[in-house]
């Protein structure tokens, strides 16, 4: 199991921040903009733990050289079931430097994009203060 996959998994957002490399680049999948850097990415995390409900991991892939995972997920935003994915790519010393999301359907992302926009101020806030 990856590191990250049982950090998400137990709730512990120190250990999920400590698999983010300081120059990781967070892909949304309900934003156009990549968002770079460590602190920002670990409380963008954090507000995405409050918004889904119901998550689980039900499949994860690797690649051969151990340096890109996919983690397929579902949850629950609201009412909206989701379903998606976290692709992962490792730098040299083993920590994420490249996590992009994707999620489906439509309805539920734009539920996920809702909720996240609604504490975006507060995620740009942690970022900062971190």
């Amino acid at each position: 199991m990856h590191p990250f996959r049982k950090a998400v998994e137990a709730h512990d957002h120190a250990a999920i921040e400590a698999t983010l490399a300081e120059d990781v680049v967070f892909t949304s999948p309900v934003a156009f903009k990549p968002y770079p850097g460590k602190p920002l990415t670990a409380a963008i995390l954090r507000a995405v733990s409050e918004v889904f409900t119901d998550f689980r991991y039900v499949r994860e892939m690797g690649s051969d050289d151990g340096r890109d995972h996919a983690l397929v997920f579902v949850a629950k935003v609201g009412d909206r079931e989701i379903s998606g994915c976290d692709f992962l790519h490792m730098n040299e010393a083993g920590e994420i430097d490249d996590l992009a999301v994707m999620v489906r359907p439509l309805s539920a992302a734009q539920a996920l994009a809702a909720a996240m926009g609604a504490r975006f101020e507060q995620i740009s806030r942690e970022a900062s203060a971190g």
